[in-house]
């Protein structure tokens, strides 16, 4: 019988903040193995009280205290973990942590990355695009290492016109650049190729478009500001990358958009995968 890996990733924006806010009962309830968590904002000490002693936590703090951060927390005690990424003059600290957990007699590799927002024509953006190539070059590298991988987080760029509400007024925004999503077409393929998310680009596989079809979203960020939530105006950032031996074992995918503006304990929601392995 298969071995069923259920996989979390969730932006907190400020662990302390959403466990103050109701993360802790969404996660109780949920069953899940492995968490992946973008913006912690916190120590490793904060998320070992959080989270408590039943789970196994790896932390990458960013440089600058208080800023992103990215954490694996899991079950099981992982094998192995790595956060070198880059070259040696880029500081990818708090946004890219590699770990690899036995399931059965099988290795999986989960990475858990939170790519920088970015602002047009200004440092943040260069700083953007340096991690985009980064973790474009990594790819295939990674999946060289394990055809069962899977690279989770928040993303910071909708891919498809279908990934973000009101995509016509975002063309000129960073988060929706053609060439932040030209990075997306080298990983999964441009959507006009017939081998898109089907072995196009470097053969990584969108688990959340193949599995939601070609429908608008499911988004999985929306601003506190206004009616964005209410209304459903949304985007699509938050992903689950896989190699397509891991992509072809999904059983269930989710996205667990809060019933309601005053239950949100993030501006992202949880996207949770099910893996029969």
């Amino acid at each position: 019988m298969p071995t069923t890996l259920r996989i979390a990733s969730i932006n907190t924006n400020g662990v302390r903040a959403a466990y103050r806010k109701g993360m802790g009962d969404w996660l109780a309830g949920r069953d899940v193995d492995i968490l992946a968590i973008q913006e912690v904002r916190a120590s490793t000490e904060d998320l070992e009280k959080l989270l408590g002693p039943e789970w196994s936590i790896l932390h990458d703090p960013a440089t600058a205290k208080g800023r992103a951060g990215v954490a694996l927390a899991s079950r099981s005690t992982a094998t192995i973990h790595r956060v070198e990424f880059g070259a040696d003059d880029f500081d990818s600290a708090g946004r890219w942590l590699e770990a690899d957990y036995a399931v059965g007699d099988k290795i999986v590799t989960v990475v858990s990355t939170y790519v920088h927002s970015g602002e047009v024509d200004t440092p943040k953006q260069v700083e953007k695009y340096k991690f985009l190539d980064a973790m474009v070059e990594r790819m295939p590298a990674l999946a060289a290492h394990n055809p069962l991988a899977v690279v989770l987080g928040d993303l910071n760029v909708g891919h498809r016109k279908l990934d973000i509400k009101n995509w016509r007024g975002n063309v000129k925004r960073a988060g929706f650049l053609p060439e932040e999503r030209a990075y997306f077409d080298r990983i999964v393929g441009a959507e006009d190729d017939p081998a898109y998310n089907d072995g196009a680009g470097l053969g990584w596989v969108d688990v959340g478009r193949k599995w939601a079809g070609e429908v608008d979203g499911p988004y999985t960020w929306w601003s506190w500001r206004g009616q964005a939530f209410d209304n459903d105006t949304g985007w699509r950032i938050d992903y689950q990358l896989a190699t397509p031996e891991l992509a072809a074992s999904v059983t269930n995918y989710a996205v667990d958009r809060a019933a309601a503006y005053d239950e949100r304990w993030s501006d992202h929601t949880p996207v949770v995968v099910d893996y029969a392995l």
